[in-house]
């Protein structure tokens, strides 16, 4: 259309030069020589001859049809026999058309090309939901939003989800309530652990005994998954894994002895992510904790957290066990060590596993599982942990086993390619949950009394930039 409207103002233009003479060749292949032509007569391309290419304007024959002649739509080829003026005139007219159109050409692609770096941001129902303002710096840009989820208390019903939105840097709690006010049980009883698979959110809420699944764009229920005492979270790219307690419990007296209990082993459930049903379960063993997905097989921790305190055992589990997701049947177990919790992959084929050791006289600590099935000791004390891009970010204390509630000194290490290397972060604080954002970014919690709301701090460099109140128990990250 550019082209058109340059092409429209040279026709017009040459119209005042009167008649020009050309040698013309019609689609027939005969030349009709010393034919005037006038340049209202011209369509839309011709070629110049006299040294001079042009892709401007074409030509219709002047003449009448010869008795019989069909008249064909034709295209002509032609040489301007002009004098002086004339040709002066159309070759200046011509330099101008073929500049202009290349800098229209030129000014179109700029336009395309700064439509496609800034595009129009997507607008989200929750959009208007504020809360603390707080500083982004540091953060991926990539990242469009950071969900908390908050424990809540034990049978007190309170769980919540908080949320860090990057594009405006605000802190908002409660969100999961705000944008389900007709959902009158609240998100449940126990945040235990959250994910994000593509645009959703996908929570086990433990003591509720439901898998709640939301919008990651404005955090609207889409459904509820009943499942017994789920714990954690993995997913591939066609199902969701969540390993269970399949209903374990005891209840304890006012002297706390046991007066009823229901020690069933693990079990981890598939399901669907299209359809949100359930499609099987595979048992592991007792209370399994974390899980990680790599290449076809799901790594299991289990803990023995609550046979521990049964009778006639009392015993912690130290297995990991492996899943074939294509059969969905246990292919493997391998010892670690005692009452382990998190599970991570670095996507290179390197395992992670934290225990949290016996409180008594085994520490808490991190072992790799490499690709072969070798299980190896990377370091002790390991309260928290966190992966990004590969690297395993863990913080613990020597002084894990002191009751006595003098604050403790807290270390901070990472792990890549099962390697072990220490950085500063300067924590005054128990941290409860814990997520990496980078190097040198991370974002730490404190459950305070684990009654009231707790906080959540980013720190930067080794040192704390901001801190915001959450909800109770906040423990528990999600990156979308």
């Amino acid at each position: 259309m550019v082209y058109e409207a340059a092409s429209f103002i040279l026709e017009r233009s040459l119209l005042s030069l009167h008649r020009i003479v050309v040698d013309a060749e019609d689609t027939s292949g005969r030349v009709l020589k010393g034919n005037p032509v006038r340049v209202r007569d011209c369509a839309r391309s011709c070629v110049i001859h006299n040294g001079f290419e042009s892709s401007a304007i074409g030509v219709r024959s002047p003449r009448r049809p010869e008795p019989g002649e069909v008249r064909r739509p034709a295209t002509f080829k032609f040489s301007i026999r002009a004098r002086g003026q004339v040709r002066a005139v159309t070759l200046i007219l011509y330099i101008i058309m073929k500049k202009a159109r290349l800098l229209l050409l030129l000014g179109a692609l700029v336009s395309v090309f700064a439509c496609e770096k800034d595009p129009i941001p997507e607008t989200y129902n929750d959009s208007d939901l504020t809360g603390y303002n707080v500083d982004v710096t540091g953060i991926p840009t990539s990242t469009r939003k950071i969900f908390l989820l908050n424990e809540g208390g034990m049978g007190s019903n309170n769980a919540s989800l908080d949320f860090l939105r990057i594009s405006d840097g605000s802190y908002i709690t409660g969100a999961f309530k705000k944008m389900n006010p007709d959902v009158g049980a609240g998100l449940g009883d126990v945040g235990n652990d959250i994910v994000v698979i593509g645009d959703e959110v996908w929570m086990a809420i433990n003591n509720s005994g439901i898998v709640e699944v939301i919008s990651a764009k404005d955090e609207t229920e889409i459904a509820a998954i009943k499942v017994a005492t789920p714990r954690n979270i993995a997913f591939d790219s066609d199902y969701a894994y969540v390993t269970s307690w399949a209903g374990a419990y005891a209840t304890y007296g006012e002297d706390y002895s046991i007066t009823e209990f229901n020690n069933p082993k693990g079990q981890v459930y598939r399901i669907d992510l299209k359809t949100k049903k359930v499609e099987g379960s595979v048992e592991v063993g007792y209370q399994p904790e974390g899980i990680a997905c790599y290449k076809g097989k799901l790594y299991v921790a289990n803990s023995g957290g609550l046979a521990s305190t049964l009778p006639p055992d009392y015993f912690y589990e130290k297995t990991v066990s492996i899943i074939d997701t294509k059969s969905f049947k246990v292919s493997n177990s391998l010892d670690v060590q005692v009452n382990l919790k998190g599970v991570f992959s670095d996507g290179k084929g390197n395992i992670y596993v934290t225990s949290l050791g016996n409180y008594s006289d085994v520490h808490s600590g991190v072992y790799v599982i490499d690709a072969s099935g070798k299980v190896e000791h990377i370091a002790d004390y390991v309260s928290v942990a966190s992966m990004y891009d590969g690297t395993l970010y863990c913080l613990g204390s020597e002084q894990e086993f002191d009751w006595s509630g003098a604050r403790k000194r807290w270390q901070a290490f990472s792990c890549n390619a099962g390697s072990k290397s220490s950085f500063n972060l300067n924590i005054s604080n128990d941290p409860y949950g814990f997520c990496a954002l980078g190097s040198d970014t991370f974002l730490v919690t404190d459950a305070g009394d684990y009654f009231n709301p707790g906080t959540v701090s980013l720190y930067k460099g080794g040192n704390k930039v901001w801190t915001a109140n959450a909800g109770v128990c906040p423990g528990h990250f999600a990156i979308w």
